[in-house]
């Protein structure tokens, strides 16, 4: 029984920035968050040129204390691609409460998910 639920995203992601006194809000982002001068908006990647990363997200199954996931897989991530990684957290209460979605950089999409694939088997 898998205590999360890990969803893989097919096509890249990229931070789109907006002045902050230019909020729009995206359909297509995962995820918009601020900070005193601009909105970052994690939409779907259309060029090579920005800056694009490979996303996934874990849901847990409901009451599951979850506490130190991020850390511990961040810290696995970090030994073996030698990578660091963003972590965006939001909450379903539908769906058992705070989920994930993480970056990459997109050049390791194949040993992340290599990576992941082994982690949860």
């Amino acid at each position: 029984m898998s205590l999360a639920t890990m969803k893989w995203y097919d096509r890249p992601y990229y931070f789109k920035e907006l002045p902050i006194d230019r909020f729009a809000f995206d359909h297509d982002a995962l995820a918009m968050v601020r900070d005193e001068e601009a909105w970052s908006y994690l939409v779907p990647a259309h060029s090579e040129e920005t800056e694009n990363f490979q996303v996934f997200s874990f849901h847990f199954e409901d009451k599951l204390d979850n506490s130190g996931f991020i850390g511990w897989l961040a810290g696995i991530i970090k030994t073996n691609l030698g990578s660091g990684v963003f972590v965006i957290c939001g909450q379903n209460t539908t769906k058992g409460g705070i989920f994930d979605y993480w970056g990459c950089p997109v050049q390791l999409a194949p040993e992340m998910h290599q990576l992941l694939t082994q982690l949860r088997s």
